[in-house]
């Protein structure tokens, strides 16, 4: 006789006890780790979407220049569930790099660190639905070492630049680099604000790199959006996981 010992799918906890089975005559397991998000689990789900594993190739794909039905093929699942599992992230997304600023505004620490007191601010075109409902990204990043500060989504309007430009407050950044929108020249000093494309060529790498990897902001495609949420969703995750290091 071989004795398989259960592991909890989620924390890869053994202290695991048989709790019941499900409708359809599947052996239901408890995991006892307190620190586990999850109680129940089967070892055996009739549908894939259900697998633990599944929800981090879904954030995988999203990233990668995967739709939600590229996504839902490839995994053999329906496209319900990955915009499920999209819009289950969206209360994890942060605006704003905060490992960064706490490196500003905590205890000096050993090593001497930079502090970004010069920022290069652009706004990125695209689109949700079709061509007219225009979706901006706002975003900021440091002019010396390229981390993306902070970030915005909205229309080309200068209510919007000021969010970001809230966002951006506790940086203390004393020159912004950007080109000649006027939201910039409205919403700041004449003697922090300074245009030209000179210093604005790292963000607009970004740029590249977000187009190359997200499809849906690709100039020339036919795969786009439908919903604000989701747009702002994927491209949140991306730079959450590629500029801020989070491990979503």
């Amino acid at each position: 006789m071989v004795l398989k010992e259960v592991e909890c799918p989620f924390c890869r906890s053994t202290d695991v006890v048989k709790r019941g089975k499900s409708s359809n005559g599947k052996q239901r397991y408890e995991c006892k780790n307190e620190d586990c998000d999850h109680t129940t689990f089967i070892l055996e789900y009739s549908y894939l979407g259900c697998l633990p594993d599944i929800k981090d190739q879904i954030l995988d794909m999203a990233v990668n220049a995967s739709g939600i039905r590229d996504t839902a093929r490839v995994l053999k699942i329906c496209p319900g569930t990955v915009i499920n599992t999209l819009r289950s992230i969206e209360k994890d997304l942060q605006s704003i790099n905060r490992d960064v600023l706490e490196k500003l505004t905590g205890n000096p620490p050993k090593v001497l660190i930079v502090k970004a007191e010069e920022a290069e601010v652009d706004e990125m075109w695209s689109f949700v639905g079709k061509k007219s409902k225009q979706r901006w990204l706002w975003h900021a990043i440091d002019h010396n070492t390229g981390k993306v500060l902070a970030y915005v989504f909205g229309r080309r309007t200068d209510e919007v630049f000021a969010k970001l430009n809230a966002l951006l407050a506790p940086f203390g950044i004393k020159k912004y680099y950007t080109d000649d929108w006027g939201a910039y020249e409205r919403g700041l000093s004449s003697n922090e604000h300074i245009v030209g494309k000179r210093n604005t060529q790292k963000i607009e790498r970004k740029h590249l790199t977000l187009r190359t990897r997200i499809k849906r902001l690709a100039r020339k495609t036919i795969c786009f959006s439908k919903i604000n949420q989701m747009h702002d969703i994927v491209i949140g995750l991306f730079i959450n996981r590629y500029e801020f290091g989070l491990a979503i």
